[in-house]
Parts: structure tokens; C-alpha cells; sequence
């Protein structure tokens, strides 16, 4: 069962100065987060100064993209363009191994919905969108279970 108002073509990111490192380094299958150059802390989502010192030497670093599901919802229904033939699909933050409390954003893939829980070790994966190209998203870490 799709809902009609949501099939069609899935919007695309908006890419701008702030967000143009992660979204390049996706490109090349790369999960890039920034990393403040003063206290050395890992930041997501991007920001023009660091949250935790104020430092203002962030740049992109690429990152293992391996995390566990910290929490997640199963979407049933949705009114997001693209996403009505995919339900039900998850969204999950997911902390990423390289420091505590550091979360990326994004669908859990390549599991039914019903497998996916609080704590299951996923990696990072690439999905290609129509006219912008690759979004990252998490599947099961099978080298970790």
C-alpha cells in the first residue's frame, strides 16, 4: 500500500556553503563529519563554530560509518515525495563509533523494519537519488553481530 501524495520523484538534499563537505564526500562513497581543529571533537550536524570550545577551524573528516541504532521510528505513512513505493521504511540516528554522543541521521536499509532495534551495529551505504546523487544510509553490520 503506497500513499498516493507522497509517490513520485524523492527530493533531492539542499547542499549549501555550510553542508558542501559532507555532501562531496559522499559522492565518493565517504561519510565525512566535521572535526574542530582546536578541541579535536567530532560535530554533526555542520556548523560554523564548534559547540563545545568555539573554535572555528572545522573541517570535514572522513569517519568509519560504523555506529549502532540509537533510536529509530518505522514510518507507515508518509507525505515525503519519493518515499510512498518504499513504505514502511526506517529512520534511525545513529551513533557513530569515533566518539559518544556523536549521531548521524538516516534510513536504515537492506533489513525488514521489524529487525531493526535499539543498539544493532549498522555501516554506512550509499543510496543514488535521480539528478543529485549519492545519500548516505546505514545497513546491518553483519561483522558485528
Amino acid at each position: 500500500m503506497t500513499d498516493s501524495t507522497a509517490t513520485g520523484t524523492r527530493m533531492a538534499p539542499a547542499v549549501s556553503a555550510l553542508t558542501e563537505g559532507y555532501w562531496r564526500a559522499a559522492q565518493h562513497q565517504q561519510l565525512a563529519i566535521q572535526r574542530c581543529g582546536a578541541c579535536r571533537r567530532f560535530v554533526h550536524f555542520p556548523e560554523w563554530r564548534c559547540p563545545f570550545c568555539q573554535g572555528r577551524e572545522l573541517e570535514f573528516e572522513q569517519v568509519s560509518g560504523r555506529g549502532r541504532v540509537h533510536t529509530f521510528t518505522i514510518v507507515h505513512r508518509t507525505a515525503a515525495p519519493g518515499f510512498g513505493d518504499h513504505i514502511p521504511y526506517v529512520l534511525a540516528w545513529v551513533e557513530l563509533a569515533e566518539q559518544p554522543g556523536l549521531r548521524a541521521f538516516g534510513n536504515v536499509v537492506a533489513c525488514p523494519p521489524q529487525e531493526v532495534y535499539i543498539g544493532l551495529p549498522v555501516r554506512v551505504c550509499f543510496e543514488e537519488i535521480s539528478g543529485f546523487g549519492l545519500v548516505p544510509n546505514f545497513a546491518p553490520d553483519r561483522q558485528e553481530v
